[in-house]
């Protein structure tokens, strides 16, 4: 595997870690956080820097980086919730954007057929 699949590869895998923290009854927001700002650490200073990936890789970094902001809107909005309803609904939001964010991770790792 190459140096840059690698670097998409734990970035999934702090995406599966944080997806599996946000199942734990309750939910640590705090550790929610943390673990938000750690995966913009790692899309920054890891993955920005890669060389050109052409433009089908570009085009997912775009998305990715939209994603992880919104991501830590979520998670704000999950620390503001003061209703189980809205941490509930919060929850889903954040569950669903990370498994966005895995399907975007494993599109660059395993390209399409006739793209290799």
């Amino acid at each position: 595997m190459s140096l840059n699949l690698e670097k998409y590869q734990t970035l999934a895998t702090l995406l599966e870690q944080i997806r599996s923290d946000s199942c734990v009854t309750p939910v640590n927001v705090t550790q929610l956080r943390k673990g938000v700002a750690l995966l913009q650490q790692v899309f920054r200073q890891e993955i920005i820097p890669l060389p050109d990936g052409g433009y089908r890789v570009q085009s997912y970094q775009t998305e990715i980086s939209k994603q992880l902001r919104l991501l830590e809107i979520d998670v704000m909005f999950l620390q503001g919730a003061r209703q189980a309803s809205t941490t509930n609904e919060r929850l889903k939001l954040i569950r669903d954007r990370l498994h966005t964010l895995m399907q975007y991770c494993e599109a660059i790792v395993q390209p399409p057929e006739g793209e290799t």
